[in-house]
């Protein structure tokens, strides 16, 4: 059987974070980047399996690296930063001969062997780069001003995720600027948004959210892209709270780079799920064909000024 790529969607992504998982599969295709869904794949623990029992925590992540090794897969890809910490941590404490005994007896089989994990970001990013998409740009978005909010672990701990820089990611930056988007300098990109704290610790989501809303206005940004679920509804759905925390009446849109990079290469907003945002970017993307027809006539304007300055008198 030869070498295949394992798409592994994820618990939220089937479910609240639909439209990451939709968006992320239609910009794959429309690439030509071809997947299989790991079979029968079960959740992989995410960030609580690990506070109740390590060993189990890695026999969840473990359980689907076995199930992409049977499918014939020599990497996994998925959407979620959590997923993807969930199974690199697996594979990467099975090195250890006590671990991998303990999870084997959880698992009632041998462990998997070594898997190459990835975010459909790196995916993306290492696979077609901004070049290739540049390439199949279909609908610039021209003047959408953008902050890439990459989150606190799609790039950390860095000899754990081993993607771009921890401090300074760019992946992002760079391929919706191949979308034609201009990105601002966002200097909160991997600053934490509170997390799944929005449950025990409502105060602690709100502070840090508001912060990432503030600062993403004070740097004129019209929308926030992102790549985890957990970040976009703590942004989008609970931005009502964090706005209440902070006493600010922030109503910026937050879609997935997905669906940034699926509008950009020509593909339906119901392909993409835009309608499940919680506030339409639509408003966003209009404001910026207007702001960037109006520069264009400002210029024109400038230029033909210029040009009757220069022309020579008769």
């Amino acid at each position: 059987m030869s070498a295949r790529l394992g798409y592994y969607p994820g618990c939220s992504q089937s479910g609240t974070a639909a439209e990451y998982d939709i968006s992320s599969r239609a910009c794959m295709a429309a690439l030509g980047i071809e997947s299989i869904d790991v079979p029968d794949w079960t959740c992989c623990g995410s960030t609580p399996a690990h506070t109740v029992d390590h060993h189990l925590a890695g026999a969840l992540a473990a359980r689907n690296l076995l199930q992409a090794e049977a499918a014939g897969c020599d990497r996994v890809a998925t959407p979620c930063p959590s997923c993807l910490a969930a199974l690199k941590t697996a594979e990467q404490h099975l090195a250890d001969p006590d671990y991998k005994a303990n999870v084997e007896r959880l698992l009632g089989r041998a462990a998997p062997g070594p898997m190459d994990c990835q975010s459909v970001l790196q995916l993306l990013f290492e696979q077609v780069g901004p070049q290739g998409v540049r390439q199949r740009v279909a609908r610039p978005l021209t003047g959408l001003r953008v902050a890439c909010y990459y989150g606190c672990i799609m790039n950390r701990p860095p000899g754990l995720m081993n993607f771009d820089d921890p401090e300074n990611p760019v992946a992002m930056d760079q391929l919706l600027e191949a979308c034609g988007a201009t990105v601002v300098d966002y200097p909160f990109k991997t600053e934490c948004c509170g997390a799944a704290f929005a449950m025990p610790r409502l105060d602690i989501m709100q502070r840090l959210s508001a912060r990432l809303l503030d600062m993403a206005a004070k740097a004129g940004a019209d929308c926030i892209a992102v790549a985890c679920p957990l970040c976009q509804m703590n942004l989008d759905l609970r931005r009502g709270q964090a706005n209440k925390a902070a006493s600010a009446p922030h109503a910026m849109p937050v879609p997935y780079f997905t669906q940034l990079l699926g509008l950009a290469l020509g593909l339906p907003e119901q392909a993409l799920r835009m309608d499940k945002l919680v506030l339409p970017l639509a408003p966003a993307l209009e404001a910026a064909t207007k702001r960037e027809a109006g520069r264009e006539a400002a210029q024109a304007a400038r230029q033909n000024a210029k040009a009757k300055e220069d022309a020579p008198c008769v």
